[in-house]
């Protein structure tokens, strides 16, 4: 089977991957084959936390929203459930923000959910 060295596209696609890996250490930014295996990774990595990072910022919304409700005297299992009861339809996003900007607020909420 002759070889195939794909001429000018191949050249072009060389330089195109070398370019996205500019600023990388070492080799993963000169030579092509250590770039090609570095921008691959970095690809999967980006597409892979993209999904990671939603899962994150809940994880954090619900541990600033608990360590609130701690503080005004209940739990955050309880207080989810009672919000529910109450039909107070704030999400975790919303709760955390009101938890760290407006303490009187979130007690308001909190009090408004453990009345119901």
């Amino acid at each position: 089977m002759a070889r195939v060295k794909g001429g000018p596209k191949g050249h072009l696609r060389h330089i195109k991957v070398l370019k996205m890996n500019q600023g990388y250490f070492g080799t993963r930014h000169r030579l092509f084959r250590r770039a090609n295996e570095a921008m691959l990774k970095s690809l999967f990595y980006a597409t892979r936390d993209r999904r990671v990072r939603k899962r994150d910022l809940r994880k954090l919304w619900i541990t600033r929203i608990n360590a609130a409700a701690r503080i005004n005297g209940v739990s955050y299992s309880r207080l989810i459930n009672g919000m529910k009861n109450a039909k107070i339809e704030l999400n975790r996003k919303m709760l955390a923000d009101l938890a760290v900007r407006d303490p009187k607020a979130f007690a308001a909420v909190v009090a408004k959910a453990m009345a119901a």
